[in-house]
C-alpha cells in the first residue's frame, strides 16, 4: 500500500512539474509576444496611408466594403473572441471619406453565430451574404442573405434556395451585370464549386471548382480574354499545429467555367480570407499572409505562428508577395473599393504596435482599419516583382 502511494506521488509530482512546465513556457511566449514590436513590412514605394476605422475595445472581425449612391458601405463581425459566440453581430457602416463611419444595420443570427459577410450589388439592390455557424472553432454550415434598397433598411436574412443549401458563398461578382458567379465551398470542407444566379438569391450549380484535400474560402476574378481565375485556401488538415502541406490553389477556367484547369498548389503561403481584385488586365489579391511556414509550430495554418494581412499578385502559375499592410495577430479578411487609381482597403488586426501569434490575436480585441494606396504604386512595385 505504501509502494503504491510513493508510486501515485511520484507520478503526481511528475505531472504537477510538466503542467507547471507548460504553464510556464505559455506565460513566456505571451511575454515574448507582447514586447516583440510590430514587424510588418510596408513596402514604402507604395506610399500607403493607414488609420482604425473601429475600435471600440470588442474583437471585430469579417469585413467587407463596397461603394454604392455615392458612400462607402463597410460591413464588419463583432463578436467576443475569434470563436463562434451567439453573441456575434454584424454590422453595416456608411462613410462619404472612408475615415468617418457612422452604423446604419445590425444583423444577428437568432441565436447562433454569424460571419463572413459579403456585399453585392444585383438588380440595384444591395446584397449581403453571411454565414451561420453552431461550431465553437467555426465551422458555418449555410449561407443566408438580406437586400437592401438603400443599405439603410433592409430584409430579414433568408436562406438560399435548396440547390445551393450546405455551400458557403464567398464573393459574387459579375461580367455583364446579368450573370452573377459566386464561388463557394462545401460545408464538409472537401469542394469547392461555382454557382450562378440572375437575381441574388436562387443559385444554380455550374462546375466543381476543385475537390479533396481539405479545402474552403475560394475566391475568383475575371482576366481581360474572359476567362476565370481563382485561388482557394488548402488546409489538408485542422490541426492546431498546422500543416506542411498548407498552401494556395490557383486555377483557371475558360467560358462557360464549366472545366477548371491548370491546377497549381503554391506553398507560399495558406491564402486565408482572399480577395481578388484587377487592374489594367492583372490579377491582385488581399488575403492572410504567414510570413515563416517551417518548423513543427509553424506550419502553414499553426495557431502559434504570427500572421499579416497582405497584398499579392496572382499569376497563372503563382502567387508573387508584394507587401504587408500594418497587421498581426489575427488578422485579414479584408473589403476593398477602387475608385479610378486610388484602392481603399478594409481589414481587420489585432494590436498594430505588438507582434501576437495567431491564438493569443483569437482572444484579444482587434480593430476594423482602413488603408489607402495608389494602384498606379501598385502597379509599379508588381513590374519589380
Amino acid at each position: 500500500m505504501k509502494a503504491t502511494l510513493r508510486i501515485l506521488k511520484k507520478v503526481g509530482l511528475t505531472l504537477t512539474a510538466v503542467i507547471g512546465a507548460l504553464v510556464l513556457s505559455l506565460l513566456i511566449l505571451i511575454g515574448i509576444w507582447y514586447v516583440r514590436p510590430n514587424r510588418s513590412v510596408i513596402d514604402p514605394s507604395l506610399k500607403m496611408e493607414t488609420w482604425d476605422a473601429v475600435a471600440d475595445g470588442t474583437h471585430n472581425s469579417n469585413t467587407d466594403m463596397i461603394y454604392w449612391k455615392g458612400a462607402f458601405f463597410m460591413v464588419h463581425a463583432t463578436s467576443p473572441f475569434h470563436f463562434a459566440s451567439s453573441q456575434s453581430r454584424l454590422k453595416v457602416q456608411r462613410s462619404f471619406d472612408a475615415r468617418n463611419w457612422e452604423t446604419v444595420a445590425t444583423f444577428d443570427a437568432s441565436g447562433e453565430d454569424i460571419r463572413d459577410p459579403k456585399f453585392a450589388v444585383i438588380k440595384d439592390q444591395l446584397f449581403l451574404y453571411a454565414l451561420k455557424n453552431t461550431d465553437f472553432t467555426a465551422e458555418p454550415h449555410d449561407t443566408v442573405a438580406a437586400f437592401s434598397q438603400d443599405g439603410l433598411t433592409w430584409s430579414p436574412f433568408q436562406n438560399m434556395s435548396e440547390d445551393s443549401r450546405g455551400w458557403l458563398f464567398w464573393r459574387p461578382k459579375t461580367l455583364d451585370g446579368q450573370t452573377w458567379y459566386v464561388p463557394a465551398y462545401w460545408s464538409g470542407h472537401n469542394r469547392s464549386a461555382l454557382l450562378t444566379s440572375t437575381d441574388g438569391l436562387n443559385w444554380q450549380m455550374t462546375a466543381q471548382i476543385y475537390s479533396g484535400d481539405r479545402n474552403d474560402e475560394t475566391d475568383i476574378e475575371f482576366l481581360p480574354d474572359g476567362r476565370m481565375i481563382g485561388t482557394a485556401r488548402l488546409e489538408f488538415s485542422d490541426s492546431y499545429t498546422g500543416d506542411p502541406r498548407g498552401s494556395t490553389l490557383i486555377t483557371l477556367a475558360s467560358p462557360p467555367y464549366t472545366e477548371w484547369k491548370a491546377q497549381v498548389k503554391d506553398p507560399l503561403t495558406r491564402l486565408d480570407g482572399p480577395n481578388l481584385f484587377s487592374y489594367h488586365g492583372r490579377i491582385y489579391a488581399v488575403g492572410r499572409f504567414q510570413p515563416v511556414t517551417s518548423g513543427p509550430f509553424a506550419y502553414p495554418g499553426s495557431i502559434l505562428a504570427t500572421r499579416r494581412t497582405s497584398l499579392f499578385e496572382v499569376r497563372p502559375d503563382r502567387l508573387v508577395y508584394l507587401s504587408d499592410l500594418p497587421s498581426a495577430g489575427d488578422t485579414s479578411y479584408s473589403g476593398l473599393v477602387a475608385r479610378g487609381d486610388d484602392l481603399f482597403i478594409c481589414y481587420y488586426t489585432s494590436d498594430v504596435h505588438h507582434d501576437f501569434g495567431w491564438i493569443l490575436g483569437m482572444v484579444s480585441p482587434s480593430n476594423i482599419r482602413m488603408a489607402h494606396l495608389s494602384l498606379v504604386n501598385l502597379e509599379a512595385l508588381a513590374n519589380t516583382k
